[in-house]
């Protein structure tokens, strides 16, 4: 009868440290694929940026910092690998904004533009997705730095050495999202 509940609490053990093994790996995946979902859609934000500093640039003067700036964000996304560089890549877009958002006061043709306002529309709607896939990955990351911490999971979290994740924080701009209007 010993050896019975022995071997029925051996097999528990298994069980327990492959589904939790399992779903480790589900929330690391989880949290790399959503990571990438939110370079994706700031990337996809960049280019709208571009195009707006195109359709903006015939009537405001922008310096050329404005045009290589956007460049070399477009590039640092692709190459951002952390929730810390991703974070500063945020912070940098919506200091762009800035800047865009005062030509474009300076010139009431531009506030009434068919162009500049589904562009600035799509920016808006971009920044809802960005928000959405931010939510999504630290949720996960809520999910896998808990189980770490918790028994007797954090048993199997260092058997098989995964780590706590960074949460992605964009400062504290993240409350207000950017001025678009005009």
């Amino acid at each position: 009868m010993i050896r019975i509940v022995i071997i029925v609490f051996l097999i528990a053990i298994i069980f327990y440290t492959i589904s939790t093994y399992n779903r480790f790996q589900v929330l690391k995946n989880g949290a790399e694929a959503t990571l990438g979902q939110i370079k994706v859609a700031l990337k996809k934000r960049l280019d709208m940026i571009s195009q707006l500093v195109n359709t903006v640039k015939s009537h405001a003067k922008f310096e050329k910092e404005t045009f290589e700036k956007v460049a070399a964000l477009r590039s640092g996304i692709t190459k951002a690998e952390t929730p810390e560089e991703i974070s500063e890549i945020e912070k940098e877009t919506r200091k762009l904004m800035g800047v865009i958002n005062v030509a474009v006061e300076s010139y009431p043709e531009l506030k009434t533009s068919s162009i500049v306002l589904e562009l600035t529309q799509a920016i808006q709607d971009m920044e809802n997705e960005i928000a959405r896939h931010r939510y999504t990955y630290n949720n996960i990351v809520q999910e896998m730095n808990t189980k770490i911490d918790m028994f007797p999971s954090n048993l199997v979290a260092s058997m098989f050495g995964f780590k706590k994740l960074s949460y992605l924080e964009f400062g504290e701009d993240i409350n207000k999202t950017p001025d678009t209007t005009w």
